[in-house]
């Protein structure tokens, strides 16, 4: 029982963690809190499930349009609103992505009103078992992609120009401005690759939960509890951590009731802000804008 517990929870915190790295990528690199990253992850789920109801389209093949169509999204975005919002203040962003976020829910709500829906393809009852432990082919299947998404931003970032000049913005815009770099181009790129990886983990949760304007509300603990734990604008800290916290919440509703799951998560939250604020592989200047 314990070990399908805790293959539950690894499985599922692939995907906690690929939600989550966007957020931390967008609060590193600008300091911005992005309240609109879980309505870019209900767009996602929505192109996933159009896409497959009206032309039969697999939900995995999907992904990178979710990608590209997101990408454009949070670009856009932040090249209109964002960037001038913060000219002013920063702590406005934080009303603004709100607000954005609250007209694309509703804006998915008049196109798809509240009903529910689902993502079957014809393998999402596949299962095979190992030792006793049954598993999900479906919750393997998004657990890879996760982990190859994940590699892949880890990858751009650390291995690129443009991931350096990110990283290089992240640390100290007014530095990088002396080296030819234009921070405001590099927060809108920052944005959209935070808003693709969004519509990558809407899409692939569209396969796991019914599709509703609210099946990004799943992700929002997630995103700060996996950012602040992770380290913010850490990608492989965002990985690790999502994986914790996958375990944390399946062995908290093992052990204490499903109702516990949220609540166990935050005090590891409070926990970690307390005696570790940068968390296990951030940096303390990531998100000091």
């Amino acid at each position: 029982m314990i070990t399908q517990t805790i293959v539950n929870g690894l499985l599922l915190g692939g995907l906690f963690g690929i939600a989550s790295i966007g957020f931390s990528i967008v609060w590193g690199v600008m300091g911005v809190i992005n309240l609109a990253h879980t309505a870019f992850i209900t767009v996602g789920a929505y192109i996933a499930f159009s896409l497959f109801s009206t032309f039969g389209i697999d939900p995995l093949l999907s992904i990178p349009i979710s990608i590209i169509a997101l990408f454009i999204l949070g670009y856009g975005i932040q090249t209109l609103i964002i960037n001038r919002a913060t000219q002013t203040n920063l702590l406005l962003s934080f009303v603004v992505t709100f607000g954005i976020d609250l007209i694309i829910i509703n804006v998915v709500i008049l196109l798809f009103t509240t009903d529910f829906f689902s993502v079957r393809p014809s393998y999402s009852g596949a299962s095979f078992e190992i030792g006793g432990v049954v598993i999900p082919v479906v919750r393997v299947i998004v657990f890879a992609l996760a982990f190859l998404l994940g590699l892949g931003c880890y990858l751009l970032l650390n291995r690129t120009r443009l991931g350096q000049a990110i990283m290089a913005t992240a640390l100290d815009r007014d530095i990088v401005r002396t080296m030819g770099v234009n921070p405001r181009r590099i927060y809108a790129i920052a944005a959209g690759l935070g808003a693709a990886l969004a519509g990558a983990a809407g899409n692939l949760a569209a396969i796991i939960y019914p599709v509703s304007p609210f099946i990004g509300l799943k992700f929002i603990g997630a995103a700060f509890v996996v950012t602040v734990l992770g380290g913010i604008g850490s990608v492989e800290g965002c990985i690790i951590a999502g994986l914790l916290y996958g375990l944390i919440q399946a062995l908290s509703a093992s052990v204490f009731g499903v109702e516990t799951q949220e609540i166990s998560a935050f005090l590891i939250f409070i926990l970690i802000l307390l005696l570790r604020p940068q968390g296990l592989f951030g940096k303390r200047f990531f998100g000091e804008h």
